[in-house]
């Protein structure tokens, strides 16, 4: 792991030549969630995979932490880097996307940001989940962000509630479970109109999964007329956790080493 010290931000390195990148991760993520993904890149990039704040092995998030904070945090690793190309997933897409509208990025890759849009709020789960984590039902809230989000849809809750018990006595994916009020601060925070989109200056690669939620597909549908250069592409067989190791990264490595090469 490298370390941006001033800010207690900290980042995996793969490869050492070609263009550099960056991947931001989402939630319930850290930057061990994209080892595959960046190892796929590692022989064309130079990658860059950081822990977001509050995650991982990077510092603490501090009260209040939301879209600024995040999109600062961005900016120092690309001042320290002296990358000019991101890929964000989630909300990791969401800081990616509003960072490109003040940030040098000139390459700018999308999955499935969940902004707020056609009348649908992906947060909100949020009020459930803070009273689920206020009790210590730490199983129960990570069901209702994964129910909230829409990961396992089409499972009963009642069916995925013991299976997220077992889930969170992994260390790991413990920590992980309250760290999503902040990618929901992050989300509340980019609430508005796409229309704000039509500045970004950045050539855009808008990715999703034709499995993955309507509302998903709904946002990308919105923002590709808004992007002023702008490439939509469809994955066929994924959803919206395509990029992570569990899912089928190489195939969004595949259009990622087309679009930042």
């Amino acid at each position: 792991m490298e370390t941006l010290v001033a800010m207690d931000v900290r980042w995996r390195v793969f490869g050492d030549g070609g263009p550099k990148v960056v991947l931001l991760h989402g939630g319930l993520q850290s930057s061990a969630n994209f080892t595959k993904l960046a190892h796929a890149l590692a022989g064309d990039f130079t990658v860059y995979v950081p822990d977001r704040r509050g995650r991982g092995q990077s510092g603490p998030a501090a009260p209040g932490h939301g879209l600024r904070a995040e999109i600062d945090d961005l900016a120092a690793i690309l001042d320290e880097t002296g990358a000019r190309n991101v890929f964000g997933l989630s909300s990791g897409a969401v800081i990616a996307l509003r960072a490109a509208l003040e940030l040098p990025i000139e390459r700018l890759a999308l999955y499935e940001p969940p902004l707020k849009h056609g009348g649908h709020d992906p947060v909100a789960w949020l009020d459930r989940y803070e009273a689920e984590l206020s009790r210590g039902r730490k199983g129960a809230a990570f069901t209702t962000v994964v129910k909230g989000t829409g990961g396992a849809r089409f499972l009963p809750r009642a069916v995925l509630l013991p299976l997220a018990g077992l889930a969170v006595r992994n260390p790991e994916i413990a920590a992980l479970v309250p760290t999503m009020r902040l990618d929901a601060a992050v989300v509340e925070d980019a609430a508005g109109p796409l229309s704000a989109y039509a500045r970004v200056a950045a050539e855009t690669l808008l990715l999703g999964g034709d499995r993955s939620p309507a509302y998903l597909k709904s946002v990308l549908n919105g923002l590709e007329p808004v992007l002023p250069k702008a490439t939509r592409v469809t994955l066929s067989g994924v959803g919206h956790l395509a990029a992570d190791n569990s899912g089928k990264p190489a195939l969004v490595a595949a259009e990622l080493r087309k679009f930042f090469g």
